[in-house]
This record gives structure tokens, C-alpha cells and sequence, in this order.
């Protein structure tokens, strides 16, 4: 494997739209009340990807020095652990990201106010906290939770906040982060299905390691269903009635998307993992497009 290549494998970005979903569907919102602006949303857009990639690299570089990956491992192949990218590379090339993602983020000051550090501080410890400190969050079964926060309540929130400048956005934004929130969730209940044998033989407790293969894909289940009783919840009376039909194209989506997960074991459900990323993304593109078009 050529070393681009295992550049590229580490961002693993079958995963990044979960990242960016949470910037459209805010930005959706920010339209809704009539605030889009270019120059937040694209801060907040670059801001969001490069968030999870620093996580992932961190992922990578810290669950290989404490000795929780082993070579041909189900999942996405581990540059570090494989011998691709050497260790002190990956912690460069995290740390180094992690500040500029920082610099990044401390323009929306402009937008927001000097509060917005302690948002960026808790954004940057969940990027590193979720494979690294004393408690990673990954590894005592506390993922799920933290992506829901962290990929739903935060880009949402902050991306319709920075744009409008204004928190009437609230009543709308509240459930589509949730619900943006339970659909990241759904990644990486797919990540951890998929990787439970590895997971248990390193004494890593995810959820499906605590908890089994048939109670997380109930949960991958249930939180599809609920992330759509959010986003009706928040668009019932703000979005035209043929925009509704895109909540009918996703529950069905999300139903065949859990027929393969419980069908499905090891290394193929990488694309169940990726198709559930996009499914996201494509919820997100659907309420961007319909809050535009229901003002």
C-alpha cells in the first residue's frame, strides 16, 4: 500500500459524512429563519471534517500504542498497526491537524463571541477524549453518546446559532440535532458490530461488546425510527408537504440498511457502514433543500 493511500484509509472517509450532515442540516435551519450566510458555513463545514479526522487519527494512533489493534483486523485497515505509516507520523500528524482546526475554528469568534472558545476546547478534548486520556470515551461503552452530542446537539446547533445569530432557531434545531445526533450513532453501532470480536479480545467495552450483536442492532433500529420522529417533530409545520416524502425514502432506506446489518458479519458490513454514513448525508441534503424551498 502506497503511503497516500494509507493517508487516505486513516481520514476514513466512508465516515466524513457524518461530519458534514450535521452542517447542512444547521445551515437548513439557519434558511429556515432566514439567516444563511456563506462565510460561517463553510468555516463550519471545514471546521466539522476536520474535527473528525483529527479523532480518527487520534483513534488510530492511540489504540495502537495502548495495544488495542492486532494486524487484519475486520475493520479499515490500520495504517499504524499494519507497518504503512510509523506512530510518531500518525501523533505528528493528529496534534498538528488538532491546531489547525483550532485556528480554523477560533474565526467564528467573529460570528459568535469569545464564548465560542469553550465550545472549540470541548470539541478538540471529545476529538482526542474518544481514544485517548484516562477514560476513552470508545472503550467504556460511552461512543454512542458522545457522537450524538458531538455530531448532532453541537454542529447543528452552533451552524444554524452562527448564521442567524439568534437563538429562536432552538425549537427547530434541538430535534433535527438530535435526530442528526441517533443517525451518527448508527455509524458507529455498525463500527462496533462489525469489530466486536476484536473489540472483546482486547478488553475494549464498546456497547456491543457489553451488550451483543442482537441488542445493537435492535438499537440501530429503534434510533433510526426515533431519529424520525424527531425531524417530524421539527419540520411538521415548517416544510411543504411533498418534502415529506423524503421521511418515507429514509425510513425505508434505513429498514434495508438494518436487514443487512443483522445479515451481515466481519469485514462486510464496512459497506453497510458507509452506506448508513450516506444515508445520513442524504437526510441532511433532503432538509437543507427543504427548508430553502418551504421559506
Amino acid at each position: 500500500m502506497s503511503k497516500l493511500h494509507a493517508w487516505v484509509e486513516a481520514m476514513r472517509l466512508r465516515t466524513l459524512p457524518v461530519s458534514v450532515a450535521g452542517v447542512l442540516t444547521g445551515t437548513g435551519c439557519a434558511a429556515y429563519y432566514g439567516g444563511f450566510s456563506a462565510a460561517p458555513f463553510l468555516i463550519c463545514l471545514f471546521f466539522a471534517i476536520g474535527a473528525q479526522i483529527v479523532s480518527n487519527f487520534a483513534n488510530e494512533y492511540f489504540d495502537y500504542v495502548n495495544g488495542l489493534d492486532r494486524k487484519g483486523r475486520e475493520g479499515f485497515r490500520r495504517g499504524v498497526t499494519e507497518g504503512d505509516i510509523s506512530p510518531r507520523a500518525m501523533r505528528n500528524a493528529t496534534f498538528g491537524l488538532l491546531a489547525m482546526v483550532c485556528l480554523l475554528g477560533c474565526s467564528l469568534i467573529w460570528w459568535g463571541g469569545w464564548w465560542l472558545i469553550a465550545v472549540g476546547v470541548f470539541v478538540g478534548l471529545f476529538a482526542l477524549g474518544y481514544s485517548a486520556g484516562p477514560y476513552p470515551l470508545s472503550h467504556h461503552g460511552l461512543g454512542e453518546l458522545a457522537v450524538i452530542i458531538f455530531f448532532g446537539f453541537v454542529p447543528v446547533v452552533m451552524t444554524a446559532y452562527l448564521q442567524t445569530q439568534s437563538w429562536e432557531i432552538l425549537p427547530t434545531a434541538l430535534p433535527l440535532g438530535m435526530a442528526i445526533g441517533l443517525m451518527g450513532a448508527n455509524v458507529l453501532i455498525v463500527n462496533n458490530y462489525r469489530d466486536i470480536n476484536d473489540d472483546a479480545a482486547v478488553g475494549k467495552q464498546t456497547l456491543a461488546v457489553r451488550f451483543g450483536t442482537d441488542a445493537m442492532a435492535k438499537l440501530y433500529l429503534v434510533n433510526g425510527f426515533l431519529a424520525l420522529l424527531c425531524i417530524e417533530w421539527a419540520t411538521i409545520t415548517r416544510i411543504d408537504v411533498l418534502w415529506q416524502l423524503g421521511a418515507l425514502a429514509y425510513i425505508n432506506v434505513h429498514y434495508i440498511l438494518w436487514q443487512q446489518l443483522k445479515n451481515g458479519t466481519g469485514a462486510e458490513l464496512n459497506p453497510v457502514l458507509g452506506r448508513t454514513a450516506v444515508a445520513m448525508f442524504g437526510v441532511s441534503l433532503w432538509l437543507l433543500l427543504a427548508f430553502l424551498f418551504s421559506r
